[in-house]
């Protein structure tokens, strides 16, 4: 039994959702500063580990042509630096406006803490992933 992770990677902040062990649900679990890089790295690692998390999606923004930016590059080159577990990229192409819809929907005010919007968006990233499952 395992958990899979999926992370919102942003300039400034990541988004973490974990799966249940049924593979089926996708929870927010939290948001990290991306900064310092090697801080950051570390979080993840210590969230994998107390989740018994075996795979790690990482959200890739393709651009709406189907091509790959700057912005994608430097998820794939952040995502490079997690060692010991698989990791799938998942198009995350529009999940930000989706999430700031959801948490619209939900009442949750998330103007002044972005956070949630990058957590939310994580968890949309898994459930897309799970989904396909």
């Amino acid at each position: 039994m395992y958990k899979v992770m999926c992370l919102d990677i942003g300039t400034k902040r990541i988004g973490v959702a974990l799966s249940d062990y049924l593979l089926m649900l996708a929870n927010g679990y939290s948001c990290i500063s991306r900064e310092p890089e090697n801080k950051a790295l570390d979080e993840i690692q210590k969230i994998a580990k107390e989740n018994n998390v075996k795979k790690i999606v990482i959200g890739i923004p393709y651009n709406m042509d189907g091509s790959q930016g700057a912005q994608a590059e430097d998820c794939k080159n952040f995502a490079s630096k997690i060692q010991g577990y698989d990791i799938i990229y998942e198009d995350e192409r529009l999940t930000s406006d989706q999430a700031e819809e959801n948490l619209r929907n939900r009442k949750i005010d998330f103007r002044k803490n972005k956070g949630l919007v990058d957590i939310e968006s994580a968890c949309i990233i898994l459930e897309q992933y799970l989904s396909r499952k």
